[in-house]
């Protein structure tokens, strides 16, 4: 008997999750046309609306900023420093080979942005979590120099990629080379290289060797971290950073490279600066965050004393051991900074050791242990026992290496007695201390351990000047400033409020501690800045006196001093 055959299956329909798929492949293909056909009409505006190439060389590279002491007399004048524009021609090939070596070694291949080059970027930054090397090719370089700023933002980005494509569409690798070379900043005021090598080298940019092109080209990366003139050694090693990356790409051989004499340059030598670059390097940059002129000249009045300047100059000058540094912060009563100096020699080094250093302050940090105390309700005349103490196995000592038994709280801060201000940092918390040093204005990290009561937490001198001058404010905070007023054209588009609502401590905080303060100077550990009025300050040293500072405030003007 014939056995029955099966009922055939259904066919099963395709199944839901796949026809949604295949959906989302179509919009995404619809949103990737839409886009690509986007970006291609952005690029054709964006290419039409490009001036010619003859007005790029003609517009101007950054701004011309006269900078006005509080008298009113000029004390520096910047702005851009051009040399002779040189056609492609006359740039030498070892110039152009440096720069397309070291910034976009594909420049001449991309079409304006290069993905390999992105790709690079971002995973250098998922290796090292931060942002160490950018993707930016020569052309997006230029777009960003002469049409846009360099603020990190994502719109900015893609207004940049446009810019290059269409710059790419419009101009030849040449013209684009020649504009780049001769508009790039390169530090020091310079822009382009003619200027740069008449700056450093003393010389047209037309004779420039392998080794002072492979400097110059080093430069466009951090102009202020590379240049010969401010660290010669960093600008050096850099300059091999080149000259090897020149010879990987095959422009020169190997013993070219090895043959350039990059130690042996001859630097051409740097004007006269004097002190007043030093607060004129820190007050210039905050421009960009107070006005949003960019091209128009400017005037800029500042709050800079010139004859208290001189004086802390020469103070700091003739102060600070051979060897040794200084820096110096002088504010008015309202933040205003009369007197900024850096360092010894500003020729010698740019680097602002006022306001860029960080330093342990050492005993000077216990004004942040006795605002915590007297805000928790301590008095001057409160009776504490200089005695040996151990905390979580730290056990401080007295410079003096003796404890002096039940003392006033005015006594033990005038005398800086090291084991009753770890008494107090434990009573209060060194949290609470903590707390109280970064309301008063101090921006680096501030430990917590016991032994932070003595300044071992790295310090800036103005942030230090700035917690004293907020004492000296009866408790309210005191922000220092530089830039009084801003004009452009004739017009005043900027001009500086003091903003007093900030209360820190409440008044009567302030006033015992100045009452402590004063006792320092009159007979205590700071009675060496007795100067015949009232005086209120403190002194810090750190171990094996690498640091010494003091800061204090008489007359309305609080000043910070650090050697070390």
């Amino acid at each position: 008997m014939a056995r029955a055959r099966p009922a055939s299956r259904p066919s099963r329909p395709r199944s839901s999750w796949r026809r949604r798929f295949v959906l989302l492949l179509k919009v995404l293909a619809g949103i990737a046309i839409l886009a690509l056909g986007a970006l291609v009409i952005a690029i054709y505006i964006a290419r039409a609306q490009l001036p010619s190439f003859e007005s790029l060389k003609s517009s101007p590279n950054g701004q011309m900023i006269r900078v006005h002491a509080a008298d009113g007399s000029v004390i520096v004048s910047m702005g851009p420093s051009f040399g002779e524009w040189l056609s492609y021609g006359q740039i030498p090939a070892v110039m152009r080979d440096a720069t397309v070596a070291v910034e976009d070694r594909r420049f001449r291949s991309h079409l304006g942005v290069d993905p390999v080059g992105i790709a690079r970027s971002v995973k250098v930054r998922f290796d090292r979590g931060r942002w160490t090397q950018g993707g930016s090719t020569i052309t997006q370089q230029l777009a960003r120099n002469v049409f846009l700023n360099n603020q990190k933002k994502f719109g900015r980005k893609f207004r940049e990629w446009i810019l290059a494509f269409a710059l790419e569409r419009k101009f030849s690798k040449d013209q684009i080379l020649e504009l780049y070379l001769n508009k790039v900043y390169y530090g020091g005021g310079a822009y382009g290289i003619d200027a740069a090598s008449r700056k450093f080298f003393g010389h047209g940019a037309d004779r420039l060797s392998l080794a002072e092109a492979a400097v110059i080209a080093g430069l466009v990366k951090a102009p202020s971290n590379y240049s010969p003139t401010a660290d010669a050694e960093a600008a050096m090693g850099r300059a091999g950073v080149v000259l090897k990356t020149m010879a990987e790409t095959g422009v020169i051989s190997a013993s070219e490279a090895a043959d350039a004499d990059v130690q042996g340059l001859k630097l051409a030598p740097e004007p006269k600066q004097n002190s007043v670059r030093y607060f004129t390097d820190w007050a210039l940059p905050q421009l960009d965050t107070l006005i949003d002129e960019t091209e128009a000249p400017l005037e800029v009045w500042t709050t800079l004393d010139l004859s208290m300047q001189r004086d802390a100059d020469a103070a700091i000058r003739a102060n600070a051991p051979p060897g040794a540094q200084g820096a110096l912060v002088s504010l008015d009563r309202d933040g205003a900074v009369k007197a900024m100096v850096g360092g010894k020699d500003y020729v010698s080094s740019i680097y602002n050791r006022a306001t860029q250093a960080v330093r342990q302050p050492g005993s000077a940090f216990k004004l942040f242990v006795y605002l915590a105390a007297l805000e928790a309700g301590h008095k001057p005349e409160d009776s504490i026992v200089d005695e040996p103490v151990t905390i979580d196995g730290w056990s401080p000592r007295n410079d003096s290496r003796r404890n002096s038994g039940a003392v006033s709280l005015r006594t033990a801060f005038a005398y800086s007695l090291n084991t009753v201000a770890a008494k107090l940092g434990q009573e209060v918390g060194f949290t609470t201390v903590a707390d109280m040093a970064r309301r008063f204005g101090i921006t680096t990290t501030v430990n917590t351990h016991p032994s932070m009561v003595l300044g071992t937490s790295e310090v800036r001198v103005i942030d230090m000047t700035r917690a004293f001058a907020s004492v000296a404010s009866k408790g309210v905070a005191v922000t220092p400033y530089g830039i009084t007023r801003v004009t452009a054209n004739g017009q005043t588009i900027y001009t500086h409020e003091v903003d007093r609502s900030h209360v820190l401590v409440a008044p009567y905080v302030a006033a015992e501690m100045t009452d402590l303060l004063q006792t320092a100077v009159n007979t205590g550990t700071g009675r060496a800045a007795q100067i015949g009025r009232p005086v209120a300050g403190k002194t810090g040293t750190t171990s094996s006196s690498k640091d010494g500072w003091f800061l204090g405030f008489s007359s309305g003007i609080t000043t910070g001093v650090w050697m070390g």
